[in-house]
């Protein structure tokens, strides 16, 4: 596997397709829900004009970003409703705030992770290379950590604390050429999220 030097390197790392099963624990309700999720992550470049846009929606100087990602997904939750959708995407890029290392700073998202509005947040990656997001909006703050357990492996876990009171565990596999997002969404379902 590649080297992780800082946050642009491990969203490098990140970029193709993803297959996303996902452990969702309801803390108020006491409850698990399984999900599971196709997410498509692409690169984009420091000087792209949707990272310029999204700088002054933050009241950034554009030139400070690095770079960053369009992120989109497609996700299906076992306690949806008949026609409940969860797919949309969102674009996010990143301002360093240690001395131009990249490995912690701002993260300017058109949308956030609990909340639909635009977010301003903060990445760090920690001594092992695991990716930290935190945001913290009106009514809750939102935390995630991301690492890698191989080349086509990567692990996520999420709290949401606030109006809403969750954690989650996701592991998420490559999705190889040749498999289209309906067949790596509908596949193999497993007795429990690791398979086992």
């Amino acid at each position: 596997m590649e080297c992780i030097t800082d946050a642009l390197s491990f969203f490098r790392l990140s970029c193709g397709r993803w297959r996303s099963q996902r452990s969702q624990h309801h803390l108020l309700h006491r409850r698990a829900e399984a999900g599971i999720s196709v997410v498509e992550v692409a690169m984009v470049e420091a000087g792209d004009e949707r990272l310029h846009a999204l700088a002054l929606l933050h009241g950034k100087e554009p030139a400070e970003v690095i770079g960053g990602c369009h992120v989109r997904w497609s996700a299906s939750m076992a306690w949806d409703r008949e026609g409940e959708n969860h797919e949309n995407e969102a674009i996010f890029g990143l301002i360093p705030t240690d001395g131009g290392l990249g490995r912690e700073g701002l993260q300017l998202r058109d949308r956030g992770y609990a909340e639909t509005a635009p977010a301003l947040g903060h990445f760090r990656l920690d001594a092992e290379n695991s990716l930290w997001l935190t945001t913290s909006y009106e009514m809750m703050d939102s935390g995630e950590r991301f690492w890698f357990a191989g080349p086509d492996t990567r692990l996520r876990t999420s709290t949401v604390q606030g109006l809403s009171n969750t954690a989650s565990l996701c592991m998420e596999t490559r999705i190889r050429d040749g498999v289209t997002a309906a067949d790596a969404a509908a596949g193999p379902t497993a007795s429990s999220l690791l398979g086992w």
